[in-house]
């Protein structure tokens, strides 16, 4: 069978062409549209997280199609960061979900037109419940700037769409302009990593924030020298070890830790390897950390230090055991 449509020759390899160009091109319409955001973060942005903050209800998000996806999204960022949130759908709204709607809360509208007729219908309504509006759109001119009493700015020049018609950058930028806006409540309220274990209490992001170092650290067959220890002895120590490291020991305190980068930024600075000893290419002092820190906390202390493990040991500097970044 035939096809009664003539299609175009393709080349080898060309089929791959068009899809990858136009991904690149979109990512990069997204990028350079979410880099703009930061020059907006002015006084009204500052008046927004004030007017959130000074409230005693919630953070009520609304939106349509697309809008209304990412409403929903910035409502469950909001409230993992410590800002009370809910999400009503600007359609359901009109047919009972109005009553979800409290004196006291503060309504975040999003609309990338600013004309969209469900969200303004919310308008009234939260008039008459004094709710304060902040606006999340794509045009300052809109009725929904307008009728707003604070509207952050979420325009973009085109979307990634190639015919610039799809929802694409436009619910990019208006997520951004959200995720900044529950970040700056977060730093504005205090909000700390306890807080957020509080809210986070299950997977491997909870079990993280709440775990103990002692219990995941490597405390049995350690891979232990002394300061004097030759190469040819401490290869094999550090290869039955399995941490990549090598604890360097005195009187069972810990004076220093060869990591394998070590040990071959050693091995490039001597010609006769027969006389490297520990303590020449050991790193002295190494960082610590405490047995009762989390995981989270040992997570973070690796990332800023740029090291894969850590030696866990008490004030005295005894050592308990050693956490690496996947434990």
């Amino acid at each position: 069978m035939t096809d009664s449509v003539a299609r175009p020759r393709v080349e080898p390899g060309e089929e791959l062409t068009s899809p990858i160009k136009a991904a690149a091109h979109a990512l990069s319409i997204n990028a350079a549209a979410v880099a703009t955001l930061a020059s907006r973060i002015d006084g009204s942005f500052g008046e927004a997280v004030n007017l959130i903050l000074g409230r005693n209800g919630r953070a009520v998000v609304s939106g349509m199609g697309k809008s209304g996806l990412v409403a929903r999204k910035i409502s469950a960022t909001l409230a993992s960061l410590g800002t009370p949130s809910i999400f009503v759908h600007s359609a359901d709204a009109g047919h009972g979900d109005l009553g979800m709607i409290t004196r006291g809360d503060t309504a975040i509208l999003i609309s990338a037109s600013g004309e969209t007729d469900e969200v303004l219908g919310l308008i009234p309504y939260l008039r008459t419940l004094e709710v304060p509006i902040i606006a999340i759109t794509g045009d300052m001119r809109s009725t929904l700037a307008r009728q707003s009493d604070i509207a952050l700015d979420g325009s973009i020049e085109r979307e990634a769409c190639l015919h610039n018609l799809a929802p694409t950058t436009s619910t990019i930028v208006a997520m951004a302009m959200g995720d900044a806006l529950a970040i700056a409540l977060c730093e504005a309220s205090g909000f700390q990593a306890a807080d957020f274990a509080q809210y986070h209490p299950g997977g491997k992001l909870g079990k993280r924030l709440k775990t103990p170092v002692r219990d995941a650290m490597h405390r049995a067959n350690l891979p232990i020298c002394a300061t004097d220890t030759p190469l040819k002895d401490m290869l094999p120590i550090m290869t039955d070890g399995k941490l990549g490291l090598v604890l360097v020991m005195v009187d069972q305190t810990l004076r220093g830790i060869i990591t394998d980068g070590d040990l071959r930024r050693g091995l490039e600075d001597v010609d006769q390897l027969g006389d490297l000893r520990a303590e020449a290419i050991m790193t002295p002092d190494p960082i610590t950390i405490g047995p009762d820190a989390t995981l989270y906390e040992a997570d973070t202390q690796m990332h800023e230090a740029r090291v894969t493990a850590l030696v866990v040991a008490d004030p005295a500097k005894q050592v308990l055991g050693v956490i690496q970044i996947h434990d």
